[in-house]
């Protein structure tokens, strides 16, 4: 797990002013924390609306359906451990709509060779820019997990992930999720 790889310097800091003026965002990444989960980190819309709604110039951050929070046991591959541990959040930030997913069994879900990290998990997400995550390390500094890097984030695109193409899935979300709608500057790119 390579973590940061792909993170120009320029974007760390526009992506940390981002998250410390969010009061929301960092509790949760406090919460998970203090977790300590093995590369546990918060994915997905997380970062992805925050970098959207600050380029959008949004006062109000967009809310999130969900708090997707992975991490990597492959030694318990268990559902319940996932229970405990959403529970677990759920007491520390009851007003979060958590979500948690141990990415060590993940790919038996989407039938894939088991992923070796949640950098390799997050890798087959179905869009580039959803594809990140970031937490909160011990001594308050921020890491991030983005296997495509954070430019086409930056860039307000959304497309379909290059690793593992489905298009079919990718227009469905695009369109249920209303993100055109949501965030009207976001422009679809064939990547």
């Amino acid at each position: 797990m390579q973590i940061d790889s792909a993170i120009t310097l320029s974007q760390r800091r526009y992506i940390e002013r981002i998250l410390t003026s969010d009061t929301y965002r960092m509790d949760c990444l406090y919460a998970l924390r203090a977790l300590n989960l093995p590369q546990g980190f918060i994915g997905a819309g997380f970062l992805r609306n925050a970098i959207w709604d600050a380029l959008h110039g949004y006062e109000v951050h967009t809310p999130l359906n969900d708090v997707d929070v992975i991490y990597f046991d492959a030694h318990d591959l268990s559902v319940e451990s996932e229970r405990v541990i959403k529970e677990t959040l759920q007491k520390q930030n009851p007003m979060v709509p958590w979500q948690v997913k141990n990415q060590a069994r993940m790919h038996i879900q989407h039938n894939h060779v088991p992923y070796r990290s949640c950098e390799d998990a997050i890798s087959m997400w179905i869009e580039r820019e959803t594809c990140v995550a970031v937490r909160m390390s011990n001594e308050d500094a921020f890491e991030f997990l983005a296997p495509f890097g954070l430019s086409q984030n930056m860039a307000g695109t959304i497309s379909v992930n290059p690793k593992i193409p489905r298009p079919e899935v990718f227009s469905r979300r695009v369109a249920t999720k209303k993100w055109l709608k949501l965030w009207p500057q976001l422009r679809l790119v064939n990547a």
